[in-house]
């Protein structure tokens, strides 16, 4: 009797090593000495969930040690925790409706507003909306924040950044639309546009001129913004000046054109750190630029990644990469 607590305790403590013996993939390629201070030497991204179609927009939310994400086709949003893994955390998370449809009709872009409520970019229901439950009690009952501008229903809200001022600013590509081009008899808005949303409800229209806008994020300051383009031809980020209601100045951060055909993925979400650091999804993994604009290096990876997420210490960097969810401990 003397050995079953001290075997009991051994078992337990090996299972529980052996849940976080995750496998790894993709490989950091460090350009410029600057990567030292950002990524730790012998780190590898770990897979810490798979079995999707598309994952998308993942968020980490702080208070309850919870990462979500959604996978765009399946119209679903999971939820990852160390404890337990990969659960269910909201389906019909972007369309709603009651007619069949096929496409990329899910959520995809996931943000809490300053009041830490969930808010999802929608693309089968067309909209930026607000879920109408705790984040950590979900529901799939939505506010609706901006769904048209000008009378004309959006096409397919993709990804959304808050200002410290409790201002919206999303962009809305074609991809949730059936045919997911600009050439969908859907489509009522002839430009795909970068807009903000007041907090009066207001919708204003800040850029109609990139192809096909996608993730977007603030400089420290928020006096800049980055905004990347997912067109095959234009595979850019571009850097501009926040001016009140109106984005001004507009110029090529970084452009990914050239790049080899036979990395998977295009410039699509991306985050900034405290220091200014970028970390953007684009051809081949993730591109990782200072903040003039100075590429750094890269998490390569085999898969396309769509998007990433930062840890409330920035030292942890989460991955959605197609089938997959990668976690990367960046630095100890």
């Amino acid at each position: 009797m003397k050995m079953i607590f001290p075997l009991l305790i051994i078992s337990i403590m090996a299972a529980c090593q052996q849940k976080e013996n995750f496998k790894t993939t993709g490989q950091i390629e460090r350009i410029d000495p600057a990567m030292d201070s950002i990524i730790d030497a012998g780190v590898k991204p770990e897979i810490i969930a798979e079995g999707f179609e598309w994952s998308e927009g993942p968020l980490w939310v702080e208070a309850h040690r919870m990462l979500l994400f959604s996978d765009v086709p399946r119209n679903t949003i999971y939820k990852w925790t160390e404890q337990i893994g990969k659960e269910l955390y909201l389906e019909l998370s972007g369309y709603t409706g009651s007619i069949k449809r096929n496409g990329e009709m899910g959520s995809n872009g996931l943000l809490l507003d300053p009041d830490g409520n969930l808010v999802l970019c929608q693309h089968g229901n067309r909209q930026m909306a607000g879920m109408d439950a705790p984040v950590d009690k979900p529901v799939g009952k939505f506010i609706t924040i901006a769904d048209q501008y000008n009378g004309k229903r959006f096409s397919s809200p993709n990804d959304a950044v808050f200002n410290s001022e409790g201002e919206l600013f999303f962009t809305d590509p074609p991809y949730g639309l059936i045919t997911q081009s600009d050439k969908d008899p859907g489509k009522e808005i002839p430009f795909n546009g970068v807009y903000k949303v007041k907090k009066n409800g207001q919708v204003i229209l800040l850029v109609d001129s990139i192809s096909k806008p996608n993730g977007l994020a603030f400089l420290p300051g928020e006096k800049k913004l980055i905004v990347a383009s997912s067109d095959p031809a234009k595979p850019n980020w571009y850097l501009f000046d926040v001016n009140g209601d109106s984005l001004t100045n507009g110029l090529l951060f970084y452009s990914a054109a050239g790049h080899d055909k036979a990395w998977k993925g295009l410039p699509d979400g991306l985050k900034i750190d405290k220091k200014g650091n970028v970390f953007a999804t684009g051809p081949g993994g993730v591109w990782i630029f200072s903040f003039e604009g100075r590429l750094l290096g890269k998490i390569k990876l085999d898969e396309a990644a769509s998007n990433i997420a930062l840890s409330p210490d920035e030292k942890t960097l989460y991955i959605t990469n197609d089938m997959y969810v990668l976690r990367l401990k960046m630095r100890k």
